[in-house]
């Protein structure tokens, strides 16, 4: 088998690259995070294997996006300002353009109760910060294989 070399940056970055789907055939994540850190750590991971990513602030921001560009899953932290996780994903479940999006609930304050309290509120899944980018993809894409909404592979 021969080894590929790179001609030129732009080859090597392509070498270095996860082959990516067309941007019509990638799912849409929409990642919610009020810390700038975490947000633009998971969208960057997430846009590198493949996704395609909106990013919101608050939680008045993420049901705006929601609503305006549907996306195929939410990543939405608990502890928000403005309208919290919580009441930012009511929101998204209880409105008909909206309810069917998979959320999943991501949030650093494991407390007893939290996780039954998310799905309370209409989360789909519910995970414990700080997360692993890579566990975090596996867990996006077990959640869009079972999803009415994303039948791409």
């Amino acid at each position: 088998m021969k080894k590929r070399t790179a001609n030129s940056v732009d080859e090597a970055q392509a070498l270095a690259t996860p082959a990516r789907a067309e941007a019509g055939d990638r799912a849409r994540v929409l990642v919610v995070d009020d810390f700038d850190d975490a947000r633009e750590m998971y969208a960057e991971y997430l846009e590198f294997v493949g996704f395609d990513v909106v990013t919101a602030r608050d939680g008045l921001e993420a049901v705006q996006k929601a609503q305006e560009g549907t996306p195929d899953i939410i990543l939405m932290d608990l502890s928000l300002p403005i309208l919290d996780g919580w009441e930012a994903t009511r929101r998204i479940k209880q409105d008909s353009r909206t309810r069917d999006i998979p959320v999943m609930a991501l949030t650093g304050h494991v407390l007893a109760g939290n996780a039954e309290n998310a799905k309370e509120a209409g989360a789909d899944e519910f995970v414990a910060k700080p997360c692993l980018p890579q566990d975090l993809e596996s867990k996006i894409r077990n959640m869009l294989k079972s999803s009415r909404n994303f039948v791409k592979e």
